[in-house]
């Protein structure tokens, strides 16, 4: 099993080649004693080892972490102040509040169509989306959630929202339009959620202490993952492993993509870290400040045809393909081609990278269809 959203891209590739070696970083946020502090963002090695504190500035029980790396920042929710505040996604420091006025905010994440989604612990419910400068952009949905604390969209662009009060799932249309409850049973208490690649929905139940598998049409099939405790915060390695915090013991814990229990990637306390409640995967390879951002890898920088610079054949092996959200998904071999066409792919922001020895230029790109 492999998320839907951050790996779909790489079947679109067929051109290029892919699959080489990533240095991830483990990204958690800290709710502490919920309500009250201490609160905390912690960075961990890929391997669960050297933790680091970002930051402790501007947060009030912190909910979700999210890179704009386009922006080099990273945006996390507070559910006690109603703001999600921006840091500098390199040193932590921090920049400003991004939005204010959120009733509670809890998830956040990046939609089909570029807009920030942020979900409503309080207030009425319903989902927030804003452009990625922080305006506003209106309220995608006009039916609430009560206490919606999980979110992810479907093969076909439907929106899903969990409800930890109402231990239920509501489905919304592509415009927002509520098409009812689609789950309403088999949970106690849900936090995140995430689609495979069968549409099968997989609830991370809080209350319960297990992740629960349901088809595409909302039926329960299986306890998918069970012996955790208070599990919240949810992310995945290439090769379909899955990170999870588990809040009762204070620890992250991996498993593989048939939800085999591996190890405690970062063990019980480790970075005094009590209450796991966001766990993100970053790649390394964007957290790297000397990269030259002046020179031309590709041209044009919009559209969905792009011809590789001569100089980019002459200095370069491969470029490497990020999405807005920092996932390496592709390297193109230049070794075989001056073209790359990026018509399968979903318009947005992307980043193309190149390294050798003695240079590092990253270069951003719109991809634009005609």
């Amino acid at each position: 099993m492999k998320k839907t959203n951050y790996l779909l891209l790489l079947s679109l590739f067929l051109a290029f080649v892919s699959g080489s070696a990533q240095d991830f970083k483990i990204y958690v946020s800290d709710a502490g004693n919920f309500n009250n502090p201490p609160w905390q963002l912690l960075m961990f090695d890929e391997n669960g080892d050297n933790p680091q504190q970002i930051t402790t500035e501007n947060l009030a029980w912190p909910q979700d972490i999210l890179f704009l790396e386009d922006q080099d920042a990273m945006l996390v929710s507070n559910l006690n102040t109603g703001e999600i505040t921006k840091y500098d996604a390199n040193s932590g420091d921090f920049q400003s509040n991004f939005a204010s006025g959120i009733g509670g905010p809890t998830r956040m994440k990046i939609g089909p169509d570029n807009l920030i989604y942020v979900l409503q612990w309080q207030g009425n419910g319903t989902v927030f989306t804003y452009e990625q400068d922080g305006t506003f952009a209106g309220e995608f949905t006009t039916v609430g959630v009560n206490q919606s604390i999980g979110l992810d969209w479907d093969s076909n662009g439907n929106l899903y929202v969990s409800s930890f009060g109402g231990a239920s799932v509501r489905k919304f249309d592509t415009t927002g339009a509520d098409q009812g409850l689609f789950i309403d049973s088999n949970l106690q208490g849900p936090t995140n959620i995430f689609f495979d690649d069968n549409d099968n929905l997989y609830v991370l139940d809080w209350t319960a202490g297990n992740v629960k598998k349901f088809d595409s049409n909302g039926t329960f099939m299986e306890i998918f993952i069970d012996g955790l405790s208070q599990p919240e915060g949810v992310d995945f390695y290439p090769n379909g492993n899955i990170l999870i915090g588990d809040g009762g013991t204070g620890a992250v814990k991996l498993f593989d993509s048939e939800g085999m229990f591996i190890e405690d990637i970062v063990t019980a306390g480790d970075g005094n870290l009590l209450q796991p409640n966001a766990v993100v995967l970053r790649d390394a390879t964007l957290n790297i400040p000397d990269y030259d951002k002046d020179n031309i890898l590709v041209t044009p920088t919009i559209g969905d045809q792009f011809l590789i610079e001569p100089a980019t054949l002459d200095t370069f092996r491969s470029l490497q393909v990020f999405d807005i959200s920092g996932k390496k998904i592709a390297i193109i071999d230049l070794t075989s081609t001056n073209m790359w066409s990026a018509s399968n792919l979903k318009e947005g922001i992307y980043f193309l990278l190149a390294s050798n020895p003695n240079k590092k230029v990253t270069q951003k790109i719109v991809v634009k269809k005609k």
